[in-house]
């Protein structure tokens, strides 16, 4: 008998879809107890590097000390050595000289939404909020990112941008996932995922939850609605737990698996909250529940609450003078930064901006001079933690990152003048001691396809 290519081709098709559908249905769905095995796992793979050596710059380690005439030593992905001018440099080093320079860690973005809402601001690109119901935990915001986001690579050469977590965004109680990215170019989300950090879980109080559902009358439309539903979330996650220590095999719910990672201590929450009373309320909440939030973001009236935040170990995530755009926002002060610091609590700088992400080092300059004009002098050294050691504390990473020690990984950012000055700008900025932007050299600045644009009809022929 003769058969056609067609044919034969046909009848393979057929066996293999044969296949797959027998091989389906003897394949029993995942239960609960598989779901320790990571989905969508990192495939980030650091770039090269070369052994470098940055010497004669004033270094600020991060952690809150300065170097005058400092030598930073990078080799194989991490910071090798961290001194003064007598550090040894090896004879095959790349020698950079950094005097008049600054040398930092790279800054860390806790708050940023680059990626879910990408430029071109269009609705098309519009893909950080799930408004759907305001218990939204079984989304994850990775599942959204375009990694060609231009943002991404304007938030490296004019920031000095190595690390950021992505958030959904604020429309929902449970907003769902978050996802730390090393700050790459790359053609997937995985290959920008930041290996082992720990995913968060963004909850959000206050407006914007009562406004966007209470507008549909649903629940929440009020304050205390949006605390009854976070509680009544909390317990359905815990009987969940309880099912699953009775039976194993229970069927996955992705958004009780979120929570449950959530009470067990592996997800941190990264609480969207404004006001003081709301935040101290949440805190109660959570030792109700027993888990623990890792930050409060936007935290316009933290100073309100510093030693709360302070004896809690919670960080606090703000702005330095972005206020009033809402009734929430409007009981600002410009030192609030300032004086969450200053009561010994965990202060940050964020953006949740694709132009503010761009500027946080002036952003908290801006701190730095409105604490010295009520009187709190606060050195610049210092108030580096705020860009890089506190976000990585935030974030569980402050082990791999957001510092200059030795055997931390090399994302560092040379500066051509004070970083804390208007007039300065990125010079270098390295990833896992890859030199990623070289100011003085056009092809080291990532630029992502989208921005390389379509070509003309001519380009076609």
């Amino acid at each position: 008998m003769a058969f056609s290519r067609s044919g034969v081709f046909a009848a393979l098709l057929t066996a293999a879809v044969l296949l797959s559908a027998c091989a389906a249905e003897d394949k029993p769905a995942k239960s609960a107890s598989d779901a320790a095995a990571p989905a969508f796992p990192s495939t980030y793979k650091p770039l090269p590097g070369v052994l470098t050596a940055i010497v004669g710059a004033t270094v600020f380690d991060g952690e809150g000390g300065r170097i005058d005439d400092g030598t930073v030593v990078l080799a194989d992905g991490v910071v090798r050595a961290v001194g003064g001018p007598d550090t040894p440099v090896p004879a095959d080093a790349v020698r950079i000289d950094g005097h008049g320079k600054w040398v930092t860690p790279g800054v860390i973005d806790i708050h940023s939404h680059l990626g879910v809402y990408p430029t071109p601001n269009v609705p098309a690109h519009e893909d950080g909020n799930e408004m759907t119901g305001p218990v939204k935990p079984e989304v994850w915001a990775e599942h959204s990112v375009w990694p060609q986001d231009p943002g991404f690579s304007r938030a490296l050469v004019n920031g000095g941008i190595t690390t950021l977590e992505i958030l959904p965004g604020s429309a929902n109680l449970f907003g769902g996932r978050s996802v730390v990215l090393k700050n790459v170019p790359a053609r997937t989300v995985q290959a920008m995922k930041f290996p082992g950090a720990p995913y968060g879980l963004k909850m959000a109080c206050g407006e914007n939850p009562k406004r966007v559902y209470g507008e549909r009358k649903q629940m929440p439309m009020t304050r205390m609605g949006n605390i009854a539903v976070d509680r009544q979330t909390w317990i359905k996650a815990q009987e969940y737990m309880r099912k699953i220590d009775k039976d194993p095999k229970t069927t996955r719910d992705l958004g009780l698996e979120t929570l449950a990672g959530v009470l067990k201590g592996e997800i941190l929450v990264q609480n969207h909250c404004y006001r003081a009373d709301e935040m101290a309320i949440v805190l109660d909440m959570a030792e109700e529940f027993g888990y623990k939030v890792a930050a409060f973001h936007h935290a316009v009236e933290a100073y309100k609450i510093a030693d709360l935040l302070r004896d809690a170990d919670v960080c606090a995530a703000m702005w330095a003078d972005w206020w009033g755009f809402k009734m929430e926002a409007y009981d600002a002060i410009n030192e609030n930064i300032a004086l969450v610091h200053n009561a010994g609590a965990c202060a940050i700088v964020h953006s949740d901006d694709e132009n503010g992400i761009q500027r946080l080092n002036q952003e908290a300059a801006k701190v730095l001079g409105d604490a010295r004009r009520m009187g709190l002098v606060i050195a610049p050294e210092i108030a580096w933690e705020w860009l890089s050691r506190n976000p990585a504390k935030a974030l569980g990473i402050a082990d791999k990152t957001g510092s200059l020690k030795p055997g931390m990984m090399a994302d560092v950012v040379l500066w051509n003048g004070d970083p804390f000055s208007v007039y300065t700008r990125p010079e270098r900025v390295w990833v896992d001691g890859a030199l990623l932007y070289d100011a003085a050299d056009p092809r080291r600045r990532p630029v992502s396809d989208f921005e390389l644009g379509q070509p003309g009809e001519g380009d076609l022929k």
